[in-house]
This record gives C-alpha cells, structure tokens and sequence, in this order.
C-alpha cells in the first residue's frame, strides 16, 4: 500500500504507526509542520510550510488557504492510496476540504473531549472533519462517545488503540548507570513521564512529595517530560523545598524509557483527561510497575482499584501520597500490581496486534474505494 499520514512527525504516536507500516513493507509518507524528532527508516517526510493567520491550536501561523494549496500539490505528487490524519487540528481540518477519499482520522483525545469546548470555531470545525473522514479510529470509548455526542455514528467509529510495543516495554533488572547519573540507588523511585502542561497536572504530583518524604525520606521523584509549566513546577518544588528529591529530566526519547521505567519502582499520572489509557500509563505497566492513576475516564477500565493499580481523585495531592507510601512501604503488592498490569497490556493493548488489525481496514477501505 501506499499510506500518506497527515501527522506531527515530532510526536511518537506518528512514529509508531508510520513507523510499523514501513517495517512491513508498505511505501509511508509524512505530511507534518515539524520535522521528526528522531530517525524515520524507509519513511518519506514532506514539510508543510505556515504563514499568516495565528492558528487556534498549535502556535503556529497558518493561512488555510495556503496550506490546503499545499496539501493539494503534495497530494497530486505522492498520490497516495489513503490519507490517514492524525489528531483533530489544523491539518486535519484544512485536509478534510482537500475531499481526497479514502480518508481516515483518528482522534488523539485532548482534540475532541477538550478544545471543542475552549473555542467557538473549534466546536463547528471538528464536527465538520469528522464527517468528511470515511473512517475515524480512537482508542477510549470516552473519546468516542464525545464523537458521537457530536453526531458522529457509532459504526463509522473503530476503537484502535496505539499499543505498547511489549517487546522493547519489559520488566528488566536496573540501570545502575542511569541510577548513579541520577543519584537514586537504594532510594524508592517514582516516575512521572506525562508533558508538562495544565492538562496532565504534573503540579498534583509535585505537591505531594512533601508528604510522602514526611513518611520515606529517602523517596526520591523523576519528572519526566517537556511543557510550558516546567519552570512553573521547578519553582514549586523549590518553594517546597523538594527541589533535592526531584530530578526534572526533560523528555525522555522512546529507545531510553524502559531504561528510566525499570530503574524506577512507581509510576504515576496525574491527568485530568487522557482518550483511553495514556501511553505514558501503559508502557509503565507493560515494564510490570504498578501504577497509581487519576480516576478519570477509561482508566477504571484498565486498571482496577487495589488489583493491578491504584485510581486516586483528581488533583487529591493527599490520595496520591499516601498511595505511594502504601506501595513503598509493600514491595509484594507493588510486584502484585505489576505482574497484573502486565497481563493487561499484553492480552488488550498490544502494539502489533492493533497495527495488524489497522492494515486489515486499509486495505478493506483500498478495496471499497477502487470498487
């Protein structure tokens, strides 16, 4: 096949799908605004230009009109088999008026259970790419009942999870290397991985280590992760005075986190919305860690309370403390919790299964469109 992604080539979602399909030897493209954060094999990038009007999304300037014109010639000159655009923004909008079939889009989460709702243009604009997708993949049902609450019919939608790659995602023994980088042998570790921005609240983390060094004061945090609330939330682990336990180490490349995950012994998101289960989350279980995740949409359906995980409130600093002292305190739980986590992973989100069956629907919607 011929597969041309409408995707941030930066983000690693867009690596791992495009990624697969080159792998299995089908010709990928990428269309995006940036270029890829790390190497691409076999993958062809195409960047888009942006200039003039300031973009309701991203920060980029963008002229609709410029850049469908782009699209357009791009198009014309890789002339794919089907466009498959990745999140509900820019793009993926000005793409839906190219009228280029088949067209498949998938909903990352924040696109469609959020930015709808923050902005007037974006309430009408998603809705319309949606409907002029032939299909649209997402991977929670939380994601897909926002869709459908927005007219868009449940049969059009396909839940495809991205999937954790539970090869390179395993419980492995410590990093020792990594430990000492980091001063964090023999120190009970827990790791964040989540973007550093005002919907992951990274900041419910950080106000809870003062409470959890009151009961383990060698407990030493990870914060993984880039966004513009970094400085904010080094200044209040300063003004915390936990700044000494708190290692900030900026975003962590794909090939180097199950280094940081199994160096680690807990890992937490403190998210207020995610599509299905975060990646962040479902690495860390498949690198059997237990986990300690907001109660909030789907995560209720993957990890299950005081089985393989804890779910706390959200923005409950004292829940999620006294969760992880439990978990320090219990090393037989914590491994408990793992080896359940693990299970999951590979039994329902795994990576090559969910590729597999999104190469059975392309070349279902190649066949429809020739026919």
């Amino acid at each position: 096949m011929r597969i041309c992604y409408l995707a941030d080539a930066a983000d690693v979602h867009t690596h791992r799908w495009a990624g697969y399909f080159a792998r299995e030897g089908h010709e990928v493209h990428i269309i995006s605004f940036r270029p890829p954060s790390e190497n691409l094999d076999n993958v062809q990038i195409h960047l888009l230009d942006a200039v003039g009007k300031k973009n309701i999304i991203l920060k980029y300037t963008i002229n609709p009109l410029f850049v469908l014109s782009q699209l357009n010639r791009l198009i014309k000159e890789i002339d794919p088999e089907l466009l498959h655009a990745h999140s509900v923004r820019d793009h993926t909008i000005i793409a839906a008026m190219a009228g280029f079939h088949p067209f498949v889009v998938t909903a990352w989460g924040d696109d469609v259970l959020i930015h709808p709702k923050e902005s007037t243009i974006l309430k009408y604009a998603v809705p319309f790419a949606l409907r002029r997708a032939d299909l649209i993949t997402c991977d929670g049902a939380n994601t897909k009942n926002a869709m459908m609450g927005m007219g868009i019919k449940a049969d059009k939608i396909e839940i495809i999870m991205h999937g954790v790659d539970t090869r390179k995602f395993s419980e492995s023994d410590r990093d020792e290397e990594l430990q000492r980088e980091l001063d964090i042998i023999n120190s009970p570790t827990i790791i964040s991985t989540r973007r550093l921005g005002r919907v992951h609240d990274v900041g419910t983390l950080i106000n809870a280590i003062p409470l959890v060094l009151e009961e383990v004061p060698d407990a030493k945090f990870i914060i993984g992760g880039s966004g513009e609330q970094r400085e904010y939330l080094m200044d209040t682990a300063k003004s915390l005075n936990v700044f000494n336990s708190t290692r900030f180490v900026g975003w962590i490349r794909s090939d180097q986190l199950p280094r940081y995950l199994n160096s680690s012994d807990i890992y937490v998101s403190t998210s207020l919305s995610d599509s299905g289960l975060a990646a962040g989350t479902a690495e860390a279980m498949a690198c059997g860690m237990p986990v300690v995740i907001t109660d909030f949409g789907d995560n209720g359906k993957w990890v299950e309370d005081g089985v393989n995980g804890f779910l706390f409130p959200l923005r409950d600093s004292r829940s999620l403390a006294e969760k992880i002292v439990y978990l320090i305190e219990n090393p037989e739980i914590r491994r408990e919790f793992g080896a359940g986590g693990r299970a999951v992973i590979e039994e329902r989100n795994n990576y090559y299964r969910e590729m597999k069956k999104m190469e059975i629907i392309y070349k279902d919607l190649i066949s429809r469109s020739e026919s």
